[in-house]
Parts: structure tokens; sequence; C-alpha cells
């Protein structure tokens, strides 16, 4: 069993921009088999475009009537670190907090730009977003147009049928990539990325990448300051991030997926270059580590 990254049990949170929605329903229709989940599991939450499901699954996608959003007391049961490595929506309820504590200090620091929280979604079966219709076959996605970061919880629990041993981990990592998003948005760049332009230096690849790079710098900040989240990362964590990171490579999904190796056709980047935008940010904390648009407006801090 692979260890994941823990919240120190006696840490308490509580507020924060988290909503839940949806009207339950059937979850993801999907072929290919368990191999073949797994792989558009892994490649949804780091990041894939939900568009590129069915060239890699070839399955039909349930529509799913949206329910409406619950109010106050959706969270009252998530108290403590505890609770949060007990169970999905408390596990991702506080990523945020360690997420938006970070960033609320980092990104006025080093990219002189103030910090505004996303709101965090989850919902279960179905939503709509600013962006359209979303369910379980699309994944976890953040929306620019409403400034919210989509998670389905029936998604992650499949997955966790299905064999996906690391799944706490690969949750919290797609909160700080989706996160990672939002910062891109605040800058200004999100808008840069486009999926009909693709290819290995597109900068639909090198947004993808700096998302990875800058879920890395949460990750090494993570357990810092006078009263962290999360408790310190091991190594075996530190490569169980890696080797996740790796497994949503373009060129890895493309050989998955029975196709040829096609550099020019790449919106995420290859399974080296997503460990290496990970470790980046990992590495050094620091922004303009993670500079792939080459704008040289980050100052190390």
């Amino acid at each position: 069993m692979i260890s994941s990254m823990t919240f120190r049990e006696d840490v308490t949170r509580s507020g924060g921009k988290v909503r839940k929605s949806g009207g339950g329903g059937r979850g993801m229709a999907v072929g290919g088999g368990i191999g073949g989940l797994l792989i558009v599991g892994l490649f949804l939450l780091l990041g894939g475009n939900p568009g590129e499901i069915g060239q890699i699954l070839g399955g039909d996608q349930n529509q799913i009537e949206s329910g409406e959003s619950t109010g106050a007391g959706d969270f009252d049961h998530c108290q403590t670190g505890a609770d949060a490595n007990a169970a999905d929506d408390c596990r991702l309820y506080y990523t945020t907090f360690s997420v938006n504590e970070l960033w609320a200090e980092l990104l006025p620091a080093q990219a002189g730009i103030q910090y505004t929280e996303p709101t965090m979604d989850m919902f279960e079966g179905s939503t709509q977003s600013g962006c359209g219709f979303a369910s379980a076959s699309t994944g976890p996605f953040y929306c620019p147009s409403d400034q919210v970061a989509y998670f389905d919880l029936s998604f992650f629990e499949q997955m966790r049928q299905f064999g996906a041993e690391n799944a706490p981990l690969a949750q919290m990592y797609i909160v700080a990539h989706e996160y990672g998003h939002h910062i891109q948005n605040l800058e200004g760049t999100l808008g840069l990325s486009d999926y009909n332009d693709p290819g290995a230096d597109s900068n639909a690849v090198k947004i993808e990448l700096q998302a990875d790079c800058y879920a890395g710098i949460w990750a090494n900040h993570s357990s810092e300051g006078p009263d962290p989240l999360l408790a310190p990362i091991t190594e075996s964590e530190l490569d169980s991030a890696l080797t996740a990171a790796s497994a949503v490579g373009d060129d890895n999904i493309q050989e998955r997926s029975g196709g040829d190796v096609n550099p020019e056709s790449w919106t995420h980047g290859s399974s080296q270059q997503r460990k290496d935008a990970f470790l980046a940010g990992y590495t050094t904390g620091q922004m303009s580590s993670c500079d792939f648009l080459g704008r040289g407006v980050y100052t190390d801090a």
C-alpha cells in the first residue's frame, strides 16, 4: 500500500468558499475495462482535457439532470484533520485551506498580485458550471468564467473501487493543480492555453506544466508555518506524486491507448516534463521556477 500525505489530526478549520451540489445519478459510463478507467482517472485527476476522454476510452457519457446547491452545514462533520484523513469530502475541504493559505502569502510576495480565493464545488453525479454541464465523466476541472473548481466525489470513489490505492494523494494534488489554474487566471495567462493549437512547445502544454509546478510549490510549503495543516511529506509520498505525474504524460496516454507517440498533438506535456515541472516547484518553492511562459515577472522570496 502506497503511503499518502496526511493532515495533522489535531488541526481545525471551518468556513471557506466551498459548497456541495449535484443531483446524484449513475456516474461514469466508460469502455476499455479497468485499465482504461485507471488511465483516464489519472489523466483527469492531474489536469486532463475532458474533451479527450472519448479518444482514450471510446465510451459514452451519461447525461444527468443537475440538482441544486446545498448550503450551510455541508461540512459540519469535517471538524479536524483526522476527519480530513478519513473522508473524501473532508480531505478536499481541508486541502482548500492549505492551498489558499499558501497562495494568500506567496502570490503577493512573489508575483505582486493579491490573491482571491476561488470557490470549490463538490458535486455528485452532475452539476451546471459556468463552463457548461459537468458530470463524473468530465472529471475535476477549473472554470475561469465563474472562478470555481469542480470536483465529483463519486468519480473519486470509482477510482478507489477500481484499485486506485493512492486516491488521497491524487485528490490533494489535483486540488493544488486546479487552484494553480486559478493562479494563472489571476495572472491573466490562463487564456493563452489553446487545445486547438497543440504541440510539445505549445502554450497549452506550458500552462499545464505550470499548474503542475504550482502544485509542487504547494507541496513544498504544505507543512511549513506556525500551524501547518499537513504533516511533513515523506520520500515515499514524493515518489508516488512523481509517479502519478508521469502516468498522465501525453506520451504515456498515447501509448496506453494503443496509438503512436505524437508530440505534435500534445496538450499537457510528456511524462518526464510533468514530473520535472512538479519537482521544480517542489524543490524550490519559488514561482520563478515555474516560468514556462518566459515572462520574467517573479521575485524570489
